[in-house]
């Protein structure tokens, strides 16, 4: 069994010669209320913009720094949410998934299900996520290099997942940092999967602020744009209307107001690149 190519996730196509996908929204469920603002600012911007786009929050934060950091309404309250932003907004819907188990009802409301890093060697959750028949995106781990990959591509198509994007999201370097290796974007596209550059978690800074996770978000920008670039078939963002009052990632999340700017000059330099490669 072999990727499909272009990828499938709802009513979008990802890949070579398909529009950039944009998946962006809040880092966990906080409200139903501004879950929809979210959505409906990402919508309005795929409405205007040559891109496709994708809503992501997370019903569940379960890898937090501390025990005590707020970990978001559950599954049951969190799929209730992410199903009425898809009804409202018409945007397709990704989460993670945390549990083997949790992948059935999660593949039931969203279009494409999210595998963290920390977990994108577990054989059981891909395979459970690969089960539903849904777009299956894995985040890369920091701990996993680019070409290890290619042995979670094999593990989501034995499973009969033929819609797999991989994501890159910063590999550790040192103790509270990350760093992203470039070069293996082209690297794991060349597994015949699209690639996803997560440029809001690549600027994390594990376990910064003591119990919990900093960042610097002047640097999403720069990162994306050198990821466009290199050449990918989507960036990640996570956006919030006041990220510093987010409970889960605010140090590294893009304030909503700024999305659209930020979508457009790193869509210049997608397209760019895109005109580049076929004259």
């Amino acid at each position: 069994m072999q990727a499909r190519l272009p990828v499938r996730i709802g009513p979008h196509h990802c890949g070579p010669g398909e529009p950039l996908l944009i998946i962006a929204g809040p880092c966990v469920i906080e409200s139903l209320d501004l879950s929809l603002r979210i959505g409906e600012a990402i919508a309005s911007l795929a409405a205007s913009l040559p891109i496709n786009a994708v809503f992501k929050a997370s019903y569940d934060k379960a890898n937090r720094t501390s025990g005590a950091s707020f970990r978001g309404p559950g599954m049951d309250e969190g799929l209730t949410v992410l199903d009425r932003v898809r009804r409202e907004t018409g945007l397709p819907i990704t989460t993670d998934v945390h549990l083997p188990d949790q992948a059935t009802a999660a593949g039931q409301v969203c279009d494409m299900l999210q595998i963290p890093a920390f977990l994108c060697r577990q054989t059981d959750i891909l395979l459970a996520a690969a089960a539903t028949k849904k777009a299956v995106n894995v985040k890369k781990g920091q701990f996993v290099a680019p070409a290890d990959m290619q042995h979670v591509v094999a593990k989501l198509l034995a499973g009969g997942c033929e819609d797999v994007l991989l994501c890159e999201r910063g590999t550790f370097f040192g103790y509270g940092r990350l760093v992203n290796d470039f070069t293996g974007l082209p690297l794991m596209r060349s597994f015949g999967v699209p690639v996803i550059f997560d440029a809001t978690h690549s600027v994390q800074q594990p376990a910064g602020l003591g119990a919990t996770t900093g960042g610097d978000r002047r640097l999403v920008e720069p990162l994306a744009r050198a990821a466009a670039a290199v050449g990918v078939d989507g960036i990640f963002f996570e956006t919030h209307p006041d990220p510093d009052a987010s409970p889960s990632d605010g140090p590294n999340m893009v304030p909503l107001d700024q999305l659209r700017g930020v979508v457009e000059r790193v869509l210049r330099i997608h397209e760019a690149r895109v005109a580049g490669a076929s004259a």
